[in-house]
């Protein structure tokens, strides 16, 4: 049978916005065969785009031509049809389109296809090394296509709020100079200046300062990012961000019109309403409660300090961490002592120790006595004043880290959410959006000892804070904030440095000479010399918000077509090696790897 063309026709409907209501109307729809039953004398097809699925019905009274090409349609085939919405007779309360089907009375085959690597509707159960090589298949699944319009609703959402509050949209070059933002920066090398790179932006940061500079005032843009960095569920080596700069502003200002965003968001893709403002933490709160600086609030099992009482036992491990200027944190499980047995201790303590932890020491109250790991190194009392200082009850389990501060907090926030997900403590359905404020400029390295500034190095440090930049780094907070989704940092944002000596004096202090900062950003710091307007901004990831709203597992199930943890695509095989013409064209000579198997 030959296919057919669509001429003559136009789409009256897609197939899964028709209801009841539409009985009796004439239609015509366009798109995919999800499945074909041939019961004989009766025919039903799922016919599927991107709005959802209708069921299709021939019988004894259709047109023979149309019932014998109905016979012949397979999974995939593109179709287009002319039918009367009817009421069903058995209907599917699953599907939105369930009261009703369309009776054909023309049916043509538009497209035909061969038998696909993997059934469609159930593509979630096949290995991301097949779905990956044919993502275009794999996204006509209703899951990954609902993802995407989701995520296409969400940057509309984005453009209508902000072009209704007066913000421009302004594109910002793909090709920069090359300049230090944290991660590596992936290059283009030029033709027409042979030896020299562009670099592709991590983010549009010093251009969309320099709008406002320039008097722009309103700056937003749904801006392509790239890092050349190790990949993971939540990172991808391109990606999208809602990014804003405002003039004239303070922090409360960027952090009001985010949350004016916020609400509509929410309510116009989930239907719920946000309570606002928005609550704030500190950074060191959040470190301190949570051990993140993102912290997950929709469950308690908050860190509790007792390094007071551990310095008091004879336990050397925690007097040693102590001793050593560290400290002693734990956390209480509630209602754990059944889920976790002694090897499931064990196990969690290997995972303790895979993230950096020397060990995991524990209480366990799962019969009428507590049983302790450190038991043997306590007095008489100790363990009971520990357990009231903790409100431990028969039935928990406590868990305890003694190490410097730092790593102890960041451990024992690790395991808070290790514990909270296997004990399925972590409600579904709550919304927990949170400021964290008052970020630390710098952060040390632990094996240089270098102070590298905590966001980029363009954030305004605290008036209060300024007195410390040659004295004490680790007292300078930075007016910077990020927003947190349930766990998930959504954006960091900041106030800038605008006055050139004090943007000087920043580099200065992140290490860089003279010579050096006038090469990568002399541009900026000149424009400075000419008056700048005080501003502030942020960034929000599209990416991550899209995840968490459509509740996708990965980066990768709200994005069209997205890339493994190489970095490499595998429907297009990217990346690719080019030809010895292009290479001398750009003067360059590699040395080529063998090539895998090729």
């Amino acid at each position: 049978m030959e296919t057919e063309t669509i001429k003559g026709l136009k789409r009256t409907n897609y197939c899964g916005e028709l209801r009841i209501e539409d009985a009796g109307k004439e239609v015509t729809l366009f798109g995919w065969c999800q499945r074909q039953r041939d019961l004989g004398n009766l025919i039903f097809i799922d016919l599927r785009d991107r709005t959802g699925i209708v069921q299709l019905s021939f019988n004894d009274t259709t047109d023979r031509e149309v019932f014998a090409k109905a016979q012949a349609v397979r999974s995939e085939y593109v179709v287009a049809l002319v039918g009367t919405v009817a009421e069903r007779e058995s209907k599917n309360k699953e599907l939105p389109t369930g009261d009703i089907e369309i009776i054909v009375k023309e049916f043509r085959i538009i497209s035909k296809a061969e038998t696909p690597p993997f059934e469609i509707v159930n593509s979630e159960k096949v290995g991301d090394e097949t779905t990956l090589k044919y993502r275009y298949l794999n996204l006509r699944n209703q899951k990954l296509t609902q993802n995407i319009l989701m995520r296409h609703k969400i940057a509309k959402i984005a453009r209508d709020y902000f072009y209704d509050n007066d913000f421009i949209e302004i594109e910002t070059p793909m090709m920069i100079k090359s300049t230090p933002e944290g991660a590596r920066d992936y290059v283009v090398p030029s033709r027409v200046h042979n030896g020299k790179f562009y670099a592709l932006p991590q983010s549009p940061q010093i251009y969309k300062q320099l709008t406002m500079v320039a008097g722009f005032d309103r700056y937003i843009q749904l801006a392509r990012c790239f890092r050349d960095e190790d990949l993971r569920a939540d990172r991808q080596p391109e990606f999208t961000q809602i990014d804003l700069e405002m003039s004239f502003v303070d922090t409360d200002d960027i952090m009001e019109m985010a949350e004016g965003f916020i609400t509509k968001l929410m309510k116009e893709t989930v239907n719920v309403d946000i309570p606002m403002p928005l609550p704030r933490m500190t950074f060191a709160e959040a470190m301190e409660k949570y051990g993140s600086d993102k912290p997950d609030t929709r469950f308690d099992m908050l860190i509790n300090d007792i390094t007071d009482w551990a310095d008091k036992t004879d336990f050397v491990v925690f007097k040693n961490a102590i001793a050593d200027g560290g400290a002693v944190k734990a956390i209480v499980a509630k209602n754990s002592a059944s889920a976790y047995t002694r090897k499931k201790i064990d196990k969690l303590t290997e995972h303790a120790k895979g993230i950096g932890a020397k060990g995991l020491a524990y209480i366990r109250w799962a019969d009428a006595e507590p049983t302790c790991s450190f038991n043997k190194f306590l007095k008489d009392g100790e363990l009971q004043a520990l357990i009231e200082e903790l409100g431990a009850e028969q039935g928990d389990c406590v868990f305890i880290i003694s190490d410097k501060t730092s790593s102890a907090l960041s451990i024992l926030g690790s395991l808070r959410l290790v514990i909270a997900k296997e004990l399925g403590i972590i409600p579904e359905g709550k919304w927990n959006y949170l400021w964290i404020t008052e970020m630390p400029f710098f952060e040390q390295d632990e094996e240089t000892g270098e102070w590298v500034a905590m966001h980029h190095p363009f954030t305004m440090p605290m008036e209060e804070c300024i007195e410390y930049l040659d004295t004490d780094k680790g007292k300078v907070r930075a007016k910077a904030f990020d927003l947190v989704l349930n766990g998930t940092e959504l954006s960091s944002g900041s106030m800038r440095i605008t006055d050139c000596q004090l943007q000087n004096k920043m580099f200065e202090l992140l290490g860089m000479e003279q010579d050096e900062i006038d090469a990568k950003f002399g541009f900026l710091v000149e424009a400075y010399h000419y008056a700048s307007p005080p501003h502030g901004g942020m960034g929000i990831g599209l990416d991550r918000l899209a995840m968490i709203i459509c509740g996708a597992d990965s980066l990768r199930d709200v994005t069209a077509f997205p890339k493994v943890q190489n970095a490499s695509e595998l429907m297009s095989g990217a990346p690719s090696y080019i030809d010895d013409t292009q290479l001398d064209e750009l003067g360059i000579n590699i040395a080529k790897a063998e090539a895998d198997n090729e």
